[in-house]
């Protein structure tokens, strides 16, 4: 037995003795709980690492235009 086979047995063994109900509250349950893990990371962290790392490619950017600049006027 493939390991895709038994995790399609296990669902259809869960899905008999659970019902749709069960599969429609935990994915409640996990939606809700990913959004407040979301939400207290993003404000204990502040700026992220994507902000941070977008500000220092604009800063780097803005040197690279500034350097242009004063080599054409040379």
């Amino acid at each position: 037995m493939t390991v895709e086979e038994a995790g399609r047995l296990g669902g259809e063994k869960t899905a008999e003795t659970h019902g749709p109900e069960f599969y429609s509250e935990i994915g409640s349950k996990g939606g809700s709980q990913r959004a407040r893990q979301h939400e207290g990371t993003k404000e204990a962290q502040g700026k992220t690492s994507l902000e941070e790392a977008g500000h220092r490619g604009g800063q780097r950017v803005r040197k690279l235009i500034a350097e242009g600049k004063n080599f054409e006027e040379e």
